[in-house]
């Protein structure tokens, strides 16, 4: 009897292998990305850490430095999470990496959730009022459904 193995990508196996927690700089971006941290150090997981660069064609059709700002939080960012592994050194290790992606926060995370085979999302629920009518960024990573998606208040 001849082994049959696949190859192919298949989600949550053994637990998962790469969390992706969405950070943008908001407070609850950062309590997401704590939490995913959390997850990925209990469960042995490699933390993405994402950062989608919105596309502004208006502000760019404006002369506004639309690239230099949001190269500039994600710069932000790193020093942050870097600051932050930095201070846990020894205590927690969690193995993590950064990416930026560009787009709409929407396609950007799930973009990036696709390239990096994430098992699980985290996002920080959403710090706008009018996500509550149009739908937030969260609600559409459920409504989806290609990954267990964990929202932090």
């Amino acid at each position: 009897m001849t082994e049959h193995v696949n190859t192919a990508f298949e989600r949550g196996t053994d637990g998962p292998k790469v969390i992706l927690a969405g950070v943008d700089g908001s407070e609850s971006s950062l309590r997401a990305a704590a939490y995913a941290a959390g997850l990925a150090r209990r469960q042995n997981a490699l933390l993405a850490l994402v950062y989608v660069q919105p596309v502004i064609a208006a502000g760019a059709a404006l002369g506004a430095p639309v690239a230099d700002t949001t190269g500039e939080i994600a710069e932000g960012l790193v020093a942050e999470i870097r600051a932050s592994a930095e201070r846990l050194k020894g205590i927690y290790e969690v193995r993590w990496q950064f990416h930026t992606f560009r787009g709409d926060p929407y396609a950007g995370l799930v973009s990036a959730a696709d390239e990096l085979m994430a098992d699980a999302v985290v996002v920080g629920a959403s710090e706008q009022a009018g996500h509550r009518i149009v739908g937030s960024v969260a609600i559409r990573l459920v409504k989806a459904g290609r990954w267990p998606v964990t929202v932090v208040p």
